[in-house]
């Protein structure tokens, strides 16, 4: 097996192990987020983020990626901690679902007008 390089530009280099990996973890707070949300209150994505969400938004972007960097910088790859059904390639996989659902969420929104419910 070859060893993981622990340089900053390789963990964030568009091959790297962090940038698909934090973006898919964001994805799917975000996705969460933004479907409880829009049903406890009936508000769009962009209402939500101009609502206050905005801060919110950028400060788990950070606190999340600052989480996601640190075992990555150390060494410690993602598969080493894979197990079972918590691997890594379910993660890569809900997140990338979440991306997707992310994104199909707010151009639902643009075309009807509103909020998805």
């Amino acid at each position: 097996m070859q060893k993981m390089s622990t340089k900053f530009g390789d963990l964030l280099a568009f091959s790297g192990p962090a940038p698909e990996r934090i973006n898919g973890r964001l994805a799917m707070i975000g996705f969460v987020a933004a479907m409880g949300v829009e049903v406890a209150r009936g508000t769009d994505v962009a209402a939500q983020l101009a609502d206050g969400g905005l801060p919110w938004f950028v400060i788990t972007s950070v606190v999340l990626s600052v989480a996601s960097l640190i075992p990555l910088s150390q060494g410690v790859s993602v598969e080493s901690k894979s197990d079972g059904l918590m691997s890594s390639s379910a993660e890569m996989w809900n997140g990338r679902a979440a991306m997707l659902g992310l994104v199909a969420l707010v151009l639902t929104e643009v075309a009807k007008g509103g909020a998805l419910i």
